[in-house]
């Protein structure tokens, strides 16, 4: 699935490789597996995430603190984008635009199915690195919480909807395996690496209560899953969640792999709810 080279592929990875028994997109391993080999993610991204997590601390208690407040939405996302062109790998960059679309198909989803009207659904959905100047991280934060609020306080249906009732309006199919823009020399960071790298930026360049809520946001995948478990008669959904109970605020502890997990999250709901699209 993965280019690997000359190297064998391990007993475990192949095994990952085929085992779909938490739903995901073959596309999803196939990027998920070739970040995993990359060279930077068992040499570098160890050093980083020690170091960089010190710093972002030191930054996030700077913050807290009684000062005046700034923010620069604009410098922050034209840097991430300048380093995902130059130092990110393509294949982390594919993940990173999949998320955008993962996550948007997964809240238009619950918007379409709502008996909320005149939500405005969300139209996050990159296809380039440069097009997340427009379509930013913090747009996406902020569009979720959005979502969430003008939905109200939810109210489960008495049934799970049929197969026929359920609305597919807004959803777009993910294109299968997407071309990988040529990869430059420098272009050898693996995902985890640059997500070192960038929460730095974020804790930075936010407002605390930006920064806050971003972090905290993951949270709410717990009641994302519920709401859509309900809708289609499927309470597992819940169980994919490993970011859980949005009212307990936390800090950037352990941010990294809350990340990821959240990643992982939007993956396995929206293969879950393109399967059921499919079969219908």
């Amino acid at each position: 699935m993965a280019d690997t080279g000359n190297r064998p592929r391990s007993p475990f990875l192949r095994a990952l490789a085929v085992d779909d028994s938490l739903p995901i997109e073959p596309e999803a391993v196939r990027l998920w597996l070739n970040d995993i080999e990359t060279p930077t993610r068992w040499s570098l991204r160890p050093l980083l995430q020690f170091l960089l997590a010190m710093l972002l601390h030191l930054i996030w208690f700077v913050k807290r603190l009684p000062l005046p407040q700034f923010r620069a939405h604009g410098l922050l996302q034209r840097l991430i984008c300048w380093f995902c062109s130059h130092f990110v790998s393509p294949h982390a960059n594919r993940l990173i635009l999949r998320h955008f679309a993962t996550e948007s198909n997964v809240l238009n989803f619950l918007i379409d199915n709502s008996e909320e009207l005149g939500v405005e659904p969300l139209t996050l959905y990159p296809s380039r690195i440069d097009d997340m100047l427009d379509a930013s991280f913090v747009k996406h934060d902020q569009e979720l919480f959005r979502v969430i609020e003008e939905l109200g306080p939810w109210r489960p249906p008495a049934a799970p909807l049929s197969t026929h009732a359920i609305s597919w309006r807004h959803w777009r199919p993910l294109e299968g395996a997407a071309g990988e823009a040529p990869r430059k020399r420098t272009q050898v960071l693996d995902f985890e690496s640059a997500h070192a790298l960038f929460m730095c930026l974020f804790c930075l360049l936010l407002t605390r209560e930006e920064y806050r809520d971003a972090i905290n946001g993951f949270n709410l995948d717990q009641s994302i899953a519920i709401r859509i478990g309900q809708l289609i008669g499927d309470p597992s959904l819940a169980e994919m969640a490993y970011n859980k109970y949005p009212h307990y605020l936390v800090g950037p502890w352990n941010l990294s792999q809350r990340f990821l997990m959240h990643g992982f999250f939007t993956e396995y709901l929206y293969a879950r709810l393109e399967r059921l699209r499919c079969r219908g």
